[in-house]
């Protein structure tokens, strides 16, 4: 890649932006009031807001491998903290993608360092859902099951949190959970019952 033709480049998206709007950086940096919070897979192929059709400003964007939301994880908690709590998004979406390479590698026999621990996670939720996903023999379908169980419970792990918990009382904030397939471009919304999964939750993660 030539990286001069990189800055060729945003010059001419300069000027396309303001020959259609003359005031438009002047607007963007007034700041941000996006509605929606990203957590998607850092993947190459899958660009947030282009897959959505948004323009800036208009989603707050959290990328990571295999977008996991690991409550140690203080990058990710922050993303979560800082949009709910201070840019007061009302929904969160947890947008995984098929043919992801960090579900395959996490299931793979192999030493990858240090993405061991990040990737065991996913093998987590694949303990938790063994019985069904051992059941499917074709390794591909299986892969892409994982991909959507893992986008499920990463969106479980978001509603143990005490931001989220308290944004859905005093707003109604929704956790939602797609997946984007590379193979035709759409996405799947896997309706994600939120108030089903806080009150299957509330007896251990219930929060004041």
């Amino acid at each position: 890649m030539n990286l001069a033709k990189v800055f060729e480049n945003n010059k001419v998206w300069i000027q396309e932006k303001l020959s259609s709007e003359s005031n438009y950086f002047e607007e963007l940096g007034k700041g941000q009031k996006p509605e929606l919070l990203y957590i998607g897979c850092s993947d190459s192929r899958v660009t947030a807001e282009e897959l959505m059709g948004l323009k800036p400003g208009e989603v707050f964007v959290h990328r990571n491998i295999a977008n996991m939301v690991i409550n140690i994880d203080l990058n990710s908690m922050s993303v979560v903290e800082y949009a709910v709590q201070h840019l007061k998004v009302n929904h969160i979406v947890v947008c995984g993608h098929y043919a992801c390479g960090g579900v395959k590698a996490a299931m793979q026999s192999a030493d990858l360092g240090l993405l061991n621990p990040w990737l065991r996670c996913i093998r987590d939720v694949y303990r938790l859902h063994k019985d069904e996903l051992n059941a499917i023999k074709d390794e591909e379908i299986k892969y892409d099951r994982l991909v959507e169980l893992n986008v499920q419970e990463q969106c479980v792990n978001l509603i143990k949190t005490a931001v989220v918990q308290k944004a859905y009382r005093d707003r109604e904030l929704k956790v939602h959970g797609w997946v984007f397939d590379v193979h035709n471009g759409k996405l799947v919304d896997l309706k994600i019952d939120f108030e089903g999964i806080l009150h299957d939750i509330m007896e251990i993660y219930h929060l004041d």
